[in-house]
């Protein structure tokens, strides 16, 4: 995994700002959906970028693609199940991204057919946004807290994982921080396998379309 160019990391700033910003609108609003309303209160449901940001999460999406944004909070005695709804919270914003991520496929698919757009940096932002989006998603599907995919385990994993949980939290996040700062191999090895079947769904997807 090489360092993007100083341009290609100007030109995933669009991508990236819209990426976290429906990632965690998708938390907080589905949230909402179910009886809790602290993610509204905090001004959380918003595709405005700038309640979303955290500046490390940011520099790591810019230079390696995965990172990550400021948590939505959610008080889960609010749900009617609190187990399945965080889980259904933590699935809504990797499942944002990857439908945003179609929506971009089907953008460039559509501008390569018919010669929409001639402009390079455009073309280059609406890839880099599609991309974004899809490792923006893979990454938080890992099953390490605090990402989404250790809350979605909670629909499947005992009520002992709980404890687990919030033993290992600041652990994961040392982990994690250091893996992508100092190991992106690493963590690319991991998740390319979890990315490519996205990338073949979306391409499945994309060719349903005329």
């Amino acid at each position: 995994m090489s360092l993007p160019d100083i341009s290609t990391m100007l030109l995933r700033i669009p991508g990236l700002l819209f990426a976290i910003s429906v990632h965690e609108a998708a938390h907080g609003y589905v949230a909402y959906l179910q009886g809790d309303d602290l993610p509204k209160r905090q001004g959380r449901i918003t595709l405005n970028p700038l309640p979303h940001i955290d500046i490390f999460g940011i520099i790591a999406l810019m230079l390696f693609g995965f990172g990550w944004a400021k948590p939505v909070l959610t008080d889960p005695r609010n749900y009617k199940n609190p187990k399945v709804g965080m889980g259904i919270t933590a699935l809504a914003g990797p499942v944002a991204n990857i439908l945003s991520a179609i929506a971009f496929a089907l953008i460039l698919k559509y501008v390569d057919s018919y010669s929409l757009i001639s402009n390079r940096y455009i073309l280059v932002m609406l890839q880099q946004a599609y991309l974004i989006n899809v490792y923006l998603a893979v990454f938080n599907l890992l099953p390490i807290p605090p990402l989404d995919g250790s809350k979605i385990l909670f629909l499947f994993a005992p009520a002992k994982y709980m404890e687990f949980y919030d033993r290992f939290e600041i652990i994961g996040q040392i982990i994690l921080i250091a893996c992508i700062f100092f190991a992106p191999y690493l963590l690319s090895f991991v998740l390319q396998p979890i990315a490519y079947f996205i990338f073949s769904f979306i391409d499945i997807i994309v060719k349903l379309f005329p």
